[in-house]
């Protein structure tokens, strides 16, 4: 079973590897701050600040996490369909960076950013793949 889900693991890896590069960048860019506090980041900051948006662009992604782990773990437990699982996770972490390099490149306090259209395509892609496990 799993080779068949190579396309699917090779994109959650692709996630990992981005949530860690996010990871890295949050934490040594708040670290470079004069007077940075570990574990405390300044409340007078906003997207104005790099890293503001290094840390909530690492933030979302943990707030995201869980349920697309739990979501990818339990399609590849009842066995769907191992192409469709391997495209929408592809079609997540495409969203999921998509969002990064806007959210560390685009400063603005608007809403809907052009942000949120890369947020949408990855909880779409996770609300299809619930969907892919719920018509089993």
């Amino acid at each position: 079973m799993g080779g068949d889900y190579q396309l699917a693991f090779a994109g959650v890896y692709v996630v990992l590897v981005t949530l860690l590069i996010q990871m890295l960048v949050a934490s040594t860019t708040k670290a470079a701050r004069p007077g940075a506090v570990p574990g405390k980041l300044d409340p007078g900051l906003s997207h104005d600040s790099f890293v503001f948006r290094a840390h909530r662009t690492f933030m979302n992604s943990l707030e995201n996490l869980p349920l697309f782990i739990g979501t990818v773990v339990l399609a590849v437990w009842v066995g769907t369909d191992p192409w469709w699982t391997g495209f929408l996770v592809w079609l997540y972490a495409l969203g999921r960076i998509g969002h990064m390099v806007l959210y560390y490149t685009l400063a603005t306090e608007r809403n809907p950013s052009p942000r949120s259209y890369f947020f949408g395509l990855a909880l779409l892609a996770n609300i299809a793949l619930l969907g892919v496990i719920w018509v089993l």
